[in-house]
């Protein structure tokens, strides 16, 4: 999901999605809302940059600004993943399907001084989104924040951020939960079209990632959680590199497998391809996420742009909400299908705008018939429900109206399967 924030307010707006091709479907209404989630208080924003700093000081005793450790896995078998044809497999060869949620915070609180995390990261936090049934969480993060870029406060870059991050994920999969770390916020100035923010500094969702920071951040992850299957690497959040260029989709891509000088984008580009290089250079062979054009909603081009990748594990990513292109049974059947048929697919974000869930239930539907696995937007109690969208109210696990939804399919699916 893209964000719009400032240093008074955060403010998180929904991007325009441009329509999909898929063969005749009419485009959506572009910037169908601007969401105003994070009102921060003074007394609650210094309080969160405490806690987090302490946090992050005590983690940091075991790491350095110039090097990370690599993790040791805290699962067993049943949650150390590889792809076999277009399956997610563990390591006793038994078919996993993910549902879980997205966590955000990781890729703001930081860059804007504000902490490390939005909301707790304990065992108890955790255990409740298990009991809800998840078994995997998508954790967004912040390049400048885990490269250690100056602008960032020094308690919340580099060693304390990484050391944060990492205990987090080795709590998250101590309690069984795989964990997909996700590049959210990357720097590289862009101000063409559909801009989030105007600054080079990761303060906003970019169009491509940026070779400068993105392949030193990849090689750094893939360094310290190679080894550990249980951790899913999604490359890139939400490509749309067309929407620099005249919306050209031959053009973007191009971009997004190549990268490089891309037109509309000023900043040196890191491609798919790049980024899967950096990621393998290290030895990690962990499964790797590709979320396609159009913030990930456009898969057309993705078979056609796939990167070649040594270790064969890789997956697509899809972000699909209420108000994309892509958002009915046809498109589905037309754009997903095929790609379902030859690699994993993982619909890292989905949501809607109503706070209901009358359309997650018919996607999740949709990808439970095809085994796909999914995700939903967003496991924060500050975020608003319709605007968010906001799965909780409180993170003792009150749910809103559009996380009962999501909670009462979870809880059916897993029915089924027992």
């Amino acid at each position: 999901m893209n964000f719009r924030s400032t240093i008074v307010r955060r403010i998180r707006g929904e991007q325009s999605r441009g329509p999909v091709a898929t063969g005749g479907e009419q485009p959506v209404t572009k910037r169908p809302w601007l969401r105003v989630t994070r009102k921060v208080r003074v007394a609650g924003l210094a309080a969160a940059v405490v806690a987090a700093t302490l946090l992050s000081l005590s983690l940091a005793s075991t790491s350095s600004d110039s090097a990370t450790t690599p993790t040791s896995p805290d699962t067993g078998p049943e949650l150390q993943l590889h792809v076999a044809g277009n399956k997610l497999v563990n390591a006793s060869g038994e078919r996993v399907v993910l549902h879980g949620v997205d966590r955000s915070g990781t890729e703001f609180m930081c860059a804007h001084g504000a902490g490390i995390f939005d909301g707790p990261n304990t065992v108890a936090s955790i255990r409740v989104m298990k009991q809800h049934g998840s078994n995997a969480v998508r954790v967004p993060l912040n390049e400048a924040c885990w490269n250690g870029d100056s602008y960032v406060k020094p308690s919340m870059r580099g060693a304390p951020y990484r050391a944060a991050v990492m205990a987090y994920v080795k709590r998250l999969n101590a309690n069984g939960m795989v964990t997909i770390l996700d590049l959210h916020w990357t720097g590289g100035q862009y101000m063409g079209a559909n801009s989030a923010c105007a600054t080079e500094q990761a303060m906003c969702q970019k169009p491509m990632p940026d070779a400068a920071g993105a392949v030193p951040f990849w090689k750094s992850v893939a360094q310290t959680f190679g080894g550990n299957d249980a951790v899913i690497f999604d490359l890139f959040n939400e490509p749309y590199p067309e929407q620099a260029n005249h919306k050209i989709e031959a053009a973007g891509w191009r971009c997004w497998q190549n990268g490089g000088n891309c037109a509309g984008i000023p900043y040196q580009v890191a491609g798919m391809q790049t980024l899967v290089n950096a990621v393998r250079s290290t030895g990690a062979n962990n499964v790797i996420m590709l979320g396609g054009l159009e913030w990930s909603n456009d898969l057309s081009q993705w078979l056609a742009h796939k990167p070649a990748d040594p270790a064969h594990n890789l997956a697509a990513s899809w972000h699909s909400y209420n108000f994309n292109a892509c958002s009915n049974k046809g498109c589905w059947n037309k754009v997903l299908a095929p790609v379902i048929a030859k690699v994993p697919l993982i619909a890292g974000e989905i949501g809607e705008n109503d706070c209901a869930g009358s359309y997650i239930e018919r996607l999740t539907t949709w990808l439970d018939s095809k085994a796909a696995s999914y995700l939903a937007w967003t496991w924060n109690s500050d975020f608003n429900c319709f605007s968010g969208p906001g799965l909780i109210t409180s993170y003792d696990g009150h749910l809103t109206p559009f996380g009962a939804a999501y909670q009462s399919h979870l809880h059916s699916v897993s029915h089924t399967a027992d």
